[in-house]
């Protein structure tokens, strides 16, 4: 579901696996730490842990910059498929 206030993507449920992208499977498909996706997106290290473990919910322009990096489809980061491949 959609915040129309923050722009925010936020999960029906108040359970943290809800909330959770698929950032720490494709991470490690792709052989690198936390701290090295952090470095590249310019972000800290424990933001990435907390969008991983679902404590912190990605906006929408963070969504797209996770997305962007793994070249995958936002829906795909949010489990809403399990189609990878984004639509050109």
């Amino acid at each position: 579901m959609n915040s129309p206030s923050t722009g925010k993507w936020i999960a029906d449920s108040t359970s943290n696996d809800n909330r959770k992208l698929r950032l720490s499977e494709l991470r490690r498909k792709r052989g690198i730490t936390r701290q090295k996706l952090a470095l590249d997106l310019n972000m800290a290290q424990n933001s990435v842990s907390r969008y991983e473990n679902g404590e912190r919910e990605a906006d929408y322009k963070t969504l797209i910059l996770f997305a962007d990096y793994f070249n995958v489809s936002v829906d795909y980061l949010l489990g809403r498929t399990d189609n990878p491949k984004m639509n050109e």
